[in-house]
């Protein structure tokens, strides 16, 4: 073979190499960028929700500086997924509720079997409603601030009397655990584990009081819509809201995330165990198998994050994102709401 035709072939080698191997470069771009697209459209969902992605990484998890069911501290790596940015409101929830005719724990009359306690004139639909008392006896009976109201629910926050009127994009509330399952599964999503809600909540900081930083009112600025005053009796409103505020009201954490402290307790996929960050999965915990509060063994509880605008300095704290609050699924309160997430490729 004459040189000629060997540097002929040598570079028509080459040639055809770089072909084989750029239309290998293309075919695992295409299959990328069809891969984002699946995404989108997946999160493009009945609502279409805006969605932030929350990158994978690792966190510690828990508080020193909070209750006793917030330690140990220990790491828990995060693989990375998608959550909603607001809390879901009742204009989407009506959508849910519209095309599905769901009905809400709050509407239903307690089942017998499940609240064998009642008496059979309690066993009436309606949810647990906050009002501040006139005078207060006894700090440790949140009895006196909430009253279970026969007709309240996420359609009459307050009661029967009440409505949705300029409450479209507040969150909803007065929705039980199942009511928030149901929504999220109908919606292609799924609820957060606790320990995604809290790695989400910090927005990619490590261990700060609130989840934009170390500073309460950073510039000046009100963050999040908690209780202003004494509590329960004195609501002073500083932060512009007495009640739940619309969504996004207040600047997002690092992650894009709004009002994840204050405005609705969020309800979380797991179970409430206190003792269960001793010998929780150190990757991606799912929580765990079962339920148990020492204050109520016995009385399954779910998770709820977040606090709410009645969580206060002098009470749960809860606005702190390493705060949980035990409650059992089946119940609803005026204060109490949900977001979703999930699961996808990052955009």
């Amino acid at each position: 073979m004459n040189p000629a035709t060997r540097s002929t072939l040598i570079f028509a080698g080459i040639a055809l190499s770089g072909l084989s191997l750029g239309g290998i470069w293309v075919a695992k771009e295409a299959g990328r960028v069809m891969r984002q697209q699946q995404t989108r459209r997946a999160l493009s969902s009945p609502l279409g929700v805006d969605m932030a992605w929350i990158p994978s990484g690792k966190f510690t998890m828990g508080s020193n500086d909070g209750q006793l069911d917030e330690r140990p501290l220990h790491d828990a790596k995060i693989r990375g997924f998608w959550l909603e940015r607001f809390e879901v409101t009742n204009e989407q929830f009506a959508k849910f509720v519209d095309a599905t005719s769901y009905i809400t724990t709050a509407e239903k009359a307690p089942d017998p079997s499940l609240y064998p306690e009642l008496a059979p004139e309690k066993r009436v639909p309606g949810s647990l409603v906050f009002f501040a008392p006139s005078q207060l006896t006894n700090f440790t009976d949140s009895a006196q601030w909430w009253s279970f109201v026969e007709g309240a629910n996420w359609r009459h926050p307050e009661g029967p009397e009440s409505d949705l009127k300029g409450r479209a994009t507040h969150p909803v509330v007065h929705v039980s655990w199942y009511d928030a399952a149901a929504y999220a599964e109908w919606a292609g999503k799924r609820l957060p584990t606790e320990a995604e809600w809290e790695y989400a909540a910090r927005g990619g900081l490590e261990q700060n009081p609130y989840p934009w930083g170390r500073e309460r009112f950073p510039k000046g600025l009100w963050m999040m819509n908690v209780w202003q005053g004494n509590f329960p009796g004195e609501n002073l409103a500083q932060d512009g809201f007495k009640g739940t505020a619309p969504v996004g009201s207040f600047p997002p954490n690092g992650y894009g995330v709004h009002d994840i402290s204050g405005n609705a307790w969020e309800w979380v996929a797991d179970w409430y165990r206190a003792d269960y960050y001793a010998h929780s999965r150190h990757e991606n915990p799912p929580g765990p198998e079962d339920s148990l509060d020492p204050e109520a063994p016995g009385h399954p509880k779910k998770v709820a994050r977040g606090g709410s605008f009645l969580s206060s300095d002098t009470t749960d704290k809860g606005y702190r994102p390493s705060a949980r609050r035990r409650i059992s699924p089946g119940s609803s309160f005026s204060d109490l709401g949900f977001r979703c997430v999930k699961d996808g490729i990052a955009p």
